[in-house]
């Protein structure tokens, strides 16, 4: 291999894998038995952990809760976790693809894992809607901008 091919930026997904999961049902088997119109929120954190030089983990978590009135229904939690190699990459672009794109190839799996969940739980597949983790990532970016600025 020439010393140019060793020096090509690289950005590869190593591992995918479920690093926590969570489901609760406290009102059953109430909940099955009641006419009920859920109101569901959806939360989504990113987190970036850096393992070594080249390696970076990116966690996922979507909390998904479907609440009646004061009675939680159903509450999801998924944390889809990913190991990515990072080489060679600029660092202006590092934080963009461990922040954009990373969470975007984790999303499809935590997608599946939350509509399985749910569907398990004998309740309809709830179905995640697309998430813009560009938007997501400028605005983390400016609010750490801005406490830094604060903070100075």
């Amino acid at each position: 291999m020439s010393e140019q091919a060793n020096n090509e930026p690289q950005f590869a997904i190593q591992r995918i894998y479920i690093k926590d999961l969570s489901f609760e049902s406290p009102n059953a088997p109430t909940a099955f038995v009641q006419n009920w119109t859920p109101e569901i929120s959806v939360g989504l954190q990113t987190q970036i952990n850096t393992l070594d030089e080249n390696n970076y983990e990116v966690v996922l978590t979507v909390n998904v809760e479907a609440k009646h009135e004061d009675n939680t229904i159903y509450l999801v939690e998924v944390q889809q976790a990913g190991i990515f190699l990072a080489n060679n990459i600029p660092q202006e672009q590092l934080g963009p693809l461990l922040g954009i794109g990373a969470p975007n190839a984790l999303f499809a799996y935590a997608r599946e894992v939350v509509s399985d969940l749910t569907t398990r739980g004998t309740f309809a597949p709830f179905v995640l809607q697309p998430v813009n983790f560009e938007a997501m990532y400028a605005q983390q970016a400016a609010q750490a901008q801005e406490q830094q600025q604060t903070e100075h």
